[in-house]
């Protein structure tokens, strides 16, 4: 709980409100050893009475979202030809990405440093290597863990369940069982259904929560969550996205729908930027492209368009990746490890310096720390979409062996090439339906 109020007064001091007097009353808890029962009642009082801040360029519902956000192609036209192994490639880069990053989950890039110097690497143009002794730095329990074992260079034989393609595989199912015009509510219901309750966490373990206690979407987002504006919907995009290929503004819809259920404001628009970036991707021929349509899918003053131009601004003014990331953590290196925001970023710095490589791309926006998985996995997913299967180098394909794990009932074990190919018939389907 002392946890969950921090988070709370951080959440409503970026969304613009003065908190000052309850972070004031939060230290005092703090230094009196509050109790539980006290920690409950204070924050049920933050909920109940602190005064929202009120923004009228980060709404939270579709119409208002799409009356800010600028001009920008709403279909772009897609070569069809291509599209197969377009798909494919998104769906091998997605699980590349995660699986690279998925090694250093929540370290920051000083932390990989050293581990690639301990692996006596200058550079990461592979999986992370197993480091043979641990130092004293090192994170052991996780390093040791099978999960991670499984991730390194050597011992991968397929790729191991994490929720980063878990969603993209929820994604798909949605669209498999209901159809383009799924709604928030299809996808709450197939979250009770679905998702074991010990496998999410943040933003949607509260949403799972007040969706047992009979909230429905959008509250299922609001009561009592923290977390609202952090990275968990955007790591949902990438099916909305693949099955509307050249469509940035439809995929970004979907996005929302999916969003809503556990985010609101800027964590909603992570998942609509990333879903019509993805879309994007399908049709442009430069990365910077696509996270320009992207941002065009969000309102133009919210945080995360924002700091996206700068984003881009600043990757025009710096050669060096490490320059524009440490020029972007003065402004946003306050933000928790898994916000939205910095975590869009660095999939950015990935996708521009990256320059069409995949490997360096996915490298880079792993090697900006923070959340890793979540990054790497976008990053691809994005150039994976762009430059197609066959052009991403086997070394990151091959030794999944056509593999994947995950939680979701009828997906474990899936041939990626099957997903690929079940995605095709979606994209199909979708275009059939029409608006």
């Amino acid at each position: 709980m002392i946890e969950h109020t921090r988070e709370e007064i951080n959440q409503r001091r970026d969304e613009g409100a003065d908190m000052t007097a309850w972070a004031e009353e939060h230290q005092r808890l703090v230094s009196d050893g509050a109790d539980a029962e006290t920690w409950r009642a204070f924050y049920q009082r933050l909920y109940a009475e602190a005064e929202p801040a009120g923004n009228a360029t980060e709404p939270s519902t579709l119409e208002a979202i799409r009356a800010l956000r600028p001009e920008g192609p709403r279909r772009l036209p897609v070569d069809s030809s291509a599209l197969a192994d377009k798909i494919l490639g998104a769906w091998q880069g997605r699980i590349a990405g995660c699986i690279l990053g998925a090694v250093v989950e929540g370290k920051p890039r000083d932390y990989i440093d050293r581990y690639l110097a301990a692996a006596g690497r200058d550079d990461l143009t592979g999986f992370f290597p197993r480091l043979a002794s641990l130092p004293d730095w090192a994170d052991e329990a996780w390093l040791r863990s099978e999960r991670i074992e499984r991730s390194v260079a050597g011992g991968i034989t397929h790729a191991v369940r994490d929720d980063d393609i878990d969603y993209t595989i929820l994604g798909l199912h949605y669209l498999e069982k209901y159809g383009p015009r799924f709604t928030s509510d299809n996808v709450a219901d197939e979250w009770l259904l679905l998702l074991p309750y010990a496998q999410i966490y943040t933003a949607e373990r509260i949403a799972y929560k007040n969706l047992v206690n009979d909230l429905r979407p959008p509250h299922s987002a609001t009561h009592e969550n923290p977390y609202r504006e952090w990275i968990g919907a955007q790591i949902r995009a990438d099916a909305f996205g693949y099955v509307n290929a050249g469509r940035p503004e439809q995929a970004a819809d979907m996005a929302f729908r999916d969003a809503c259920i556990s985010h609101t404001r800027n964590g909603i628009y992570g998942e609509m930027w990333s879903a019509a970036m993805i879309a994007a991707a399908f049709s442009v021929a430069e990365p910077r492209e696509a996270i320009e349509i992207g941002l065009s899918e969000i309102p133009a003053g919210c945080r995360l368009a924002d700091a996206g131009r700068k984003l881009l601004a600043w990757s025009e003014e710096y050669p060096d990746w490490k320059a524009c990331w440490e020029r972007a953590m003065r402004e946003y290196g306050h933000l928790n490890w898994v916000h939205t925001i910095n975590n869009a970023l660095w999939v950015m710095v990935g996708l521009l310096y990256g320059r069409k490589d995949f490997g360096r791309t996915i490298a880079i926006a792993v090697r900006c720390g923070q959340d890793t998985d979540c990054n790497g996995a976008t990053a691809g997913s994005v150039l994976g979409a762009m430059l197609g299967a066959g052009a991403i180098p086997q070394q990151w394909t091959a030794p999944f062996n056509n593999t994947v794990r995950s939680f979701v009932i009828g997906f474990d074990n899936s041939l990626i090439t099957d997903l690929a190919s079940r995605t095709l018939a979606q994209y199909k389907r979708v275009l059939d339906a029409g608006d």
